[in-house]
């Protein structure tokens, strides 16, 4: 059950819940009682271009919207992308390792990796320098890495592979920097050759089907946060039905399948991650 939000500087209490309400029905995500600051500050930009004073009028402006696009704007806005290059580097070196043991599993076949929510880009962009630099991207059965996020605006950003001075250095060492990256009009542009090694899709998660195909191995990190318990499980029938017999789900560390899907069970060969119950992991290779 969603909590009931206090009113804040600009809103009252009825438009709040009715923003927040919005978010859950479009993304599944809920907003804690204790991060209703959050409405406010993501909805300030919005508020300022569309020249509004106060929540309660863009609640109004929402209510007599035929078009949905404000709504999708709202949405977008308030979407939580936090992210960076090689977050959690540890858990990116596993999955290549993963990987690796699955290619040498299935030498006929290529591949194929899902970054499930993946914002700006950083994840699938960090995997893909990772594989390249490990000589795992050189042939043509090079994995297949597919990055989906729920938000256009995200996306867009992702396909320009367009970061800030900020955004770079968070997790980036100067020397990928400069190999992967050249500096335009003050910001870091991934190189056309980097983009490439990713396909970038619209997809929300809570409501869409999985993207065709099946998939060797599932990051999903840190998205799981943001859900109820019963989006959670309906989110793991999604994946479970994307992914492989014996293929992997990696999920972020503060995340877990316990008491809620029984597709998934511990890896017993990569700790951490989620192998699917219906198949058996390929055993971890340290051929280099």
């Amino acid at each position: 059950m969603r909590a009931t939000l206090t009113p804040s500087a600009s809103g009252s209490s009825s438009a709040m819940n009715m923003i927040a309400a919005l978010l859950e029905q479009r993304a599944g995500q809920q907003i804690a009682a204790n991060r209703a600051w959050r409405i406010e500050t993501a909805l300030k930009p919005l508020l300022r271009v569309r020249g509004l004073k106060t929540l309660d009028e863009l609640v109004a402006q929402l209510s007599a919207s035929r078009t949905g696009e404000l709504g999708d704007q709202v949405v977008d806005a308030l979407l939580n992308q936090e992210t960076s290059f090689f977050r959690d580097a540890m858990v990116l070196d596993t999955v290549s390792e993963a990987i690796r043991a699955i290619q040498a599993a299935n030498p006929e076949r290529r591949v194929r990796i899902w970054s499930a929510g993946c914002s700006t880009g950083q994840e699938p962009l960090s995997l893909a320098m990772l594989l390249t630099e490990k000589g795992m991207m050189q042939d043509a059965l090079a994995p297949e890495i597919v990055a989906t996020d729920i938000s256009p605006a995200a996306l867009n950003r992702a396909r320009a592979g367009r970061y800030s001075q900020f955004e770079i250095q968070r997790g980036l060492p100067v020397r990928r920097m400069v190999t992967w990256f050249e500096s335009i009009g003050g910001d870091w542009v991934a190189k056309p050759e980097l983009v490439r090694r990713v396909q970038f899709r619209q997809h929300n998660l809570t409501s869409d089907c999985a993207p065709a195909g099946r998939f060797d191995l599932i990051l999903c990190r840190n998205v799981m946060l943001y859900f109820s318990p019963t989006v959670r499980r309906q989110v793991f029938d999604i994946l479970s039905s994307a992914v492989r017999p014996g293929g992997l789900l990696v999920l972020g560390a503060g995340e877990t399948v316990i008491d809620l899907t029984e597709h998934f069970n511990p890896s017993e060969q990569f700790r951490g991650f989620y192998a699917a119950a219906d198949g058996a992991t390929p055993t971890l290779t340290t051929a280099r």
